[in-house]
């Protein structure tokens, strides 16, 4: 099994739902988090004052997956979110040894 964490723009999300949607793909944890990569963030002014924002909102997507269907939802997630421009995200690819569904012990792709 696989685990994939990607960081995307906030405003790509849905598009990204929709293809993992069409993929079969139902769950996944969905967290706001901030951060800043290559671009190291930008300038923005209020009020006369102009200041640096380091620091960008951002969305982390989460979900555990069989190995045979990595290359197709890492594929998917991607296109979805590309927009071609800097900051539009990272995709993390993990090992998972062992998944267990808490409700009645399902192991491994059994408890996906």
């Amino acid at each position: 099994m696989k685990k994939i964490e990607a960081i995307l723009q906030p405003f790509k999300l849905e598009e990204v739902k929709e293809a993992l949607k069409g993929m079969g793909i139902t769950g996944m944890t969905i967290t706001e988090v901030r951060g800043h990569g290559r671009q190291k963030g930008h300038k923005e002014v209020y009020r006369g004052q102009e200041y640096q924002v380091d620091l960008l909102p951002k969305v982390k997507l989460e979900l555990v997956l069989p190995d045979a269907r990595l290359e197709d939802i890492v594929q998917a997630i991607g296109k979805a979110a590309r927009t071609g421009k800097i900051g539009d995200g990272k995709i993390f690819v993990y090992d998972v040894v062992e998944a267990i569904r808490v409700r009645n012990d399902d192991r491994g792709e059994e408890a996906l």
